[in-house]
Order: structure tokens, then sequence, then C-alpha cells
């Protein structure tokens, strides 16, 4: 969106441009011909010297070599004409937000959903009684929409689910799988998001990315602005790995509204929480590789750059700092893996289930599990599945969860974990329990991060596993909130090159070859060996490793991507890991659509095709967040 469309402004310049095209040129006195003089408009970018917010240089002139244009030499005169920008904002707004494109077209999204769904509402005012008597979620929404001014703030609670890499063919192989473990055929099956009342899809892409990564991704989720792949919480002028670029480019998010606002926070993965997808609600930085200290560039460290496990830990001091008159407690649940971003390189601070001979990573020799404790009194800290059972919601007001030195193990590889870990449901009814002690309400952002390392591992059974966890906490959610006051919104970053192919009969294992319609044996391809209905464009390529259930296991083996005879191999195993075309080191992110699912107070805006961003403005909106963080600061 770097070509802003400046129709508006070009309107207001009508009148300066009706008389610019064709002049002949009158007569001079002498009765020779005259030069024509000419008038030319050119479009100016974002962050322009003479226009900051964009706008419209006008140029006019002389003709005089008769070219038909305007030359630099024959310019007498120049003007402009500015788009409006705003100039002051409240204290939990920045700039670099509310002037972006991106942002101001969510917003235009926002407004125009809204009316859409007044006008639906309007039209079938006489509709027939019987229908709009149906207590149906749907109607329920729409309902809603014929009284604007009530939708808007009506969510107490807002939860958004991410499911890393969780493409439109995952959530499709996901519902056949888990509907034939059950028993069924398996394709009329739903997931626990599947029933959603309304639903949209989202383009992915970043601004400097065709298929993008989950950095860029999860911050115009968080923000409502798109951002370039690789970059976290900051704006698109930011360049990578620069951290002098990052001043001036900092975005505010969806979570930091929600605690300037007096919400209860929580972020929890699988995958490390200094994650990208984590990391976006709650740091700011030119590399989403800055996990912890030791991954930084020394001159990045000079500059006063910090890392994001150091952010989280000093998330409100930070957000205090940069929003004059915020006054806020600091995240309250905090759960995932990604411990050795926090402790240092000494094996004397090794947790009891680490795996490494040294656990930690930093090299500053700070413990940063020690100082969230030292600085949160009420705080409890726990590692493993016992100390996490022994939290007690009812009496807990700060949780920090960090079960493993890396990223948490795939739900079909939990039970191998050596202290034991909770699955992304149990993490997503423990924080419920604790945040919504709040009166207020609260955020909660759920990612499960390893659907989207199953795909890179190319394992579908590990990352449709995951997929099927993700739902059953989805389906938590639901069971423990009420959709009248809580927002649930469930969807991806990106999608993977993962594909359902052939022809397979109805009921036909999702894991398995396919078999057609009519028959009982595998069929063949044009090479006379048989295929599975799931596979890969690219990756690392198959792989037999039996009954594990760890799919990173398949890193330790040879590429061995193309086709392989499968006559003897059984592809429904854990082990199993799919074909693939173009050999790659790691299978790679795709660049289609992805899902959006929602249900509770203004769900109804999520429909047709959006750009990503849009999320955050479906959040804002039914939640009023910047309404209730200004209010806030204004009470301060």
């Amino acid at each position: 969106m770097k070509n802003l469309n400046l129709t508006l402004v070009a309107i207001a310049i009508m009148s300066l441009t009706a008389c610019s095209d064709g002049d002949d040129g009158q007569n001079g006195t002498d009765g020779s011909n005259g030069a024509t003089s000419l008038i030319t408009q050119t479009a100016l970018p974002l962050g322009d010297a003479n226009c900051p917010n964009t706008g419209v240089r006008i140029d006019s002139g002389v003709d005089t070599d008769a070219d038909g244009t305007l030359q630099a030499s024959e310019i007498s005169a120049t003007e402009y004409v500015c788009a409006p920008g705003k100039t002051s904002v409240s204290s939990n707004e920045l700039l670099t937000s509310v002037n972006n494109e991106w942002f101001l077209a969510g917003q235009q999204q926002i407004a125009k959903a809204r009316q859409t769904w007044l006008n639906a509402t309007a039209s079938e005012a006489g509709a027939n009684s019987q229908a709009n008597n149906a207590k149906t979620a749907s109607t329920l929404q729409v309902s809603q929409a014929a009284n604007l001014a009530s939708l808007k703030g009506t969510a107490k609670n807002v939860i958004l689910f991410v499911g890393d890499g969780m493409g439109i063919s995952t959530v499709t192989a996901a519902r056949i799988l888990e509907g034939q473990l059950k028993g069924k055929m398996g394709e009329e099956h739903n997931l626990s998001f599947d029933t959603f009342a309304f639903s949209g899809l989202a383009k992915t892409y970043n601004v400097d990315a065709q298929t993008p990564d989950s950095a860029g991704t999860m911050t115009a989720m968080m923000s409502g602005v798109k951002t370039d792949a690789g970059v976290i919480g900051v704006n698109e002028q930011v360049e990578r790995g620069d951290c002098s670029t990052v001043a001036g480019t900092e975005l505010v998010t969806a979570l930091e509204l929600a605690e300037i606002a007096g919400k209860s926070t929580g972020i929890i993965s699988t995958a490390r929480i200094t994650h990208a997808t984590p990391a976006a609600t709650y740091a700011k930085s030119a590399d989403r590789n800055w996990e912890d200290i030791s991954d930084m560039p020394a001159e990045a460290v000079t500059a006063g750059c910090k890392d994001i496990a150091d952010q989280l830990v000093n998330f409100e001091a930070n957000l205090e700092a940069r929003i004059t008159g915020a006054d806020v407690d600091g995240i309250d649940v905090v759960m995932g893996g990604g411990r050795r971003h926090f402790l240092p390189k000494d094996t004397a601070f090794n947790s009891p289930d680490a795996v490494s001979s040294t656990e930690g990573d930093r090299t500053d020799g700070r413990d940063l599990t020690a100082e969230w404790q030292d600085k949160y009194a009420d705080g409890v800290y726990v590692y493993d599945q016992a100390g996490f059972d022994a939290v007690d919601a009812n009496s807990t007001k700060r949780l920090m969860g960090l079960f493993n030195e890396s990223h948490m193990q795939y739900e079909a590889d939990r039970h191998n974990d050596i202290a034991g870990e909770p699955s992304v449901a149990q993490m997503t009814a423990k924080a419920i329990d604790i945040l919504d002690n709040n009166d207020e309400g609260f955020f909660l952002m759920v990612e499960s991060g390893r659907i989207d390392h199953g795909h890179h591992a190319g394992s579908a059974y590990n990352a449709l596993t995951d997929t099927i966890a993700f739902s059953d906490a989805i389906a938590k959610a639901v069971e423990m909130t009420d959709m009248s006051d809580t927002l649930i919104i469930v969807t991806a970053d990106h999608g993977h090159v993962f594909t359902i192919a052939g022809y397979p009969k109805r009921g036909n294992p999702i894991l398995g070859k396919v078999v057609g319609v009519g028959s009982e044996e595998p069929a063949t391809a044009s090479d006379g060996m048989p295929y599975t209905t799931l596979g890969y464009t690219n990756g690392r390529g198959f792989k037999n490793l039996g009954t594990e259930t760890d799919a990173d296991e398949g890193y330790g083996h040879d590429i061995a991507a193309g086709r392989h005879d499968l006559s003897d191999i059984d592809t429904q195993t854990a082990g199993y890991h799919q074909e693939a075309l173009v050999p790659m080191s790691s299978e790679t992110h795709a660049g289609e659509d992805v899902g959006i699912y929602a249900q509770g107070p203004g769900a109804l805006l999520v429909n047709g095709t959006n750009e990503q961003s849009v999320i955050y403005h479906v959040m804002d909106f039914a939640a009023d967040l910047t309404t209730q963080a200004n209010a806030a600061l204004a009470a301060n």
C-alpha cells in the first residue's frame, strides 16, 4: 500500500487542473502564435518533506520548447496540496500508527462493514417473524448490528487464537483426521471453530514479501499496520537488523491498549515465548531473531536496543516510559517455551529438566526469571507439569510458566517431556481462570506455534495433531466464556505449501495412500507407484521413521525429495514424512489467504477478504480499547 490513493486530493484541486490541458495559446498582440502554458501534478509518497502525510505537487510554467511537456527549466511556480494528517494524538497513540496508510485503511474497512450490516438488517426489519425469533449465534449478531451504538465496546474480553502456519488445507485435513479418529468418515466433522457464526479471509503478504513470515503478519494483527518480514512491533520504515532505525517506528498493540485500559493480559505459545508471534504482542525489535542478548550484534547492544526476553520482563516499565501518563501493572499470564533466553550461559542455572549441558544462552550473566520474581512478589514461576498443576487460579494474580528450554513439545510427543508440560488447552483454561478475576475484563493471545514446525519438518501427522490440540483449546475457551461479552477470533499468520490431492474416495484415511472411488487398492501415478493424499510442494521429503512422534527427528536424515515407492510403507504412522517435490532444507510458508473465524460481540465485522491488519481494528472496535485506554490516561 505504498501507493496511496489520492482521489480526494485530486478533487480538491480540480479547479486548478480544469484549465491546464490544451490551452492552445491565444494570438499575441502582434498577431503571432503564443506559447502553451502547462500545469502538471505529481503524487507525493508518504513521508515527503513538503507533505508528510502524502499529497500532490503542482508545477506550472510555459512550454517554451513546444515539446508538450513541462521541463524542470520551464517551471515558474510550484504549489503543494497536502493530504490532512493528525498532528496531535492521545497519549496512548503514536503518529506512526494513526497516520499509517494501513491503519487508516483498516478503520475505513470497519466503518464500511458496519454500514453494510446496518443496511442489511434495516432492509430485513419486516422479515418472517419465525426466522427473526431463531436463537442462533448468527441472528444474535445481526440483531446487534441494528444498534451500532451499543455494539461498539460490548466485548469485555478478547481472545485471539493464532494457529501458526494453519492454512486452509491444514484446517481441512485436521478436521478430517479428527473425525476419523472419532470413528467417522471424517469429511463431515467440524473442528471447534468451524461452527463459529462469522468467517472471512485474510491476505497475509508482508509489505516487502509476497510470501510472509510470522513477525510481519503478527505485527499486522496486533497493531493494525502491515510491515516488513522479520521485524516486530515496528512499521515498514525500519531497516531489518539496524537498531538505529527503530526509534519513531514503534507501533501500539492491542495488548498494550488493554493494559492501559486496566484489563488483565496474557500470552500463551507452544513455541518459545520470545518467538515472532508472541513477541509481536509486547516487543519492538528490528529483528525477530534478537531473542536474547547473545543473538544481537554488538552495535545493536551498544546503541541501546534490548533483546526480546528483556522486553518481556520489563514490559511494564517500557510501556510507561513510551506512553506518557500510562500506569500499568504488566502482563499477568505468560506461558510457553524458550527458557534458554531468560537464563545465563552457566550450568549453575540449569533447570531440572534441562536438555542441553548448559541450558541458558544469555551472555550478560542475567537470570531474567529471578528478575521477574523480584519485580512481582505476587507472581508464581513454574517450569513443569507439577508446578503448573499446583497453581491455584483463584489466588494467583500473576503467572509465568516456561516449560521447555526451547519450543514446547509437539502434542503427540508431549508424554516424552522429562518433567512434563501442559497442553495448549490446559494453559488456555488456566489463563482464563486467572485473567477473569479482573472485573474490567482481559485480553489473551494463544498461539499454537508447533503447527508451523510440523509443516517445516514435512510431517503432516505432527502439524495436524497440533491443530486438533489447538481446536481443543478453542473449545475450552468457548466453554469457559460468555459469547455475549467475549470476542473470540481464530486465525493463522500464514499457510504452508501443504496439499490435499488425488481423487481419494470419501472416508479414505487422510494420512493414507489415495484409494479411488469404488476401489480397495491404492491408486498409482504414471510412474506405477502409489501416492498419498497429503504432500508438500517443497521440503526435505520422504522419511519413514515408524512410531517416532517428534517431527524434528527428520532433520537428522538426508533430504529425500521426489518420488519413492510407498507400496510397502505405512504412511499413517506418526513418523512418516510426506513426499516433497522441490528439495529444500526446510519446507516453506505459502502466500495464500488464511481463514478468520469469529464469535461474540463484533464478530459480524469478520467477513469477506481483508488485509490482515483489519483483525486489529475488529478487536479494537469490539472492545473499544482505544477509548478505554484514553479514559484511563485522562483519569491518571
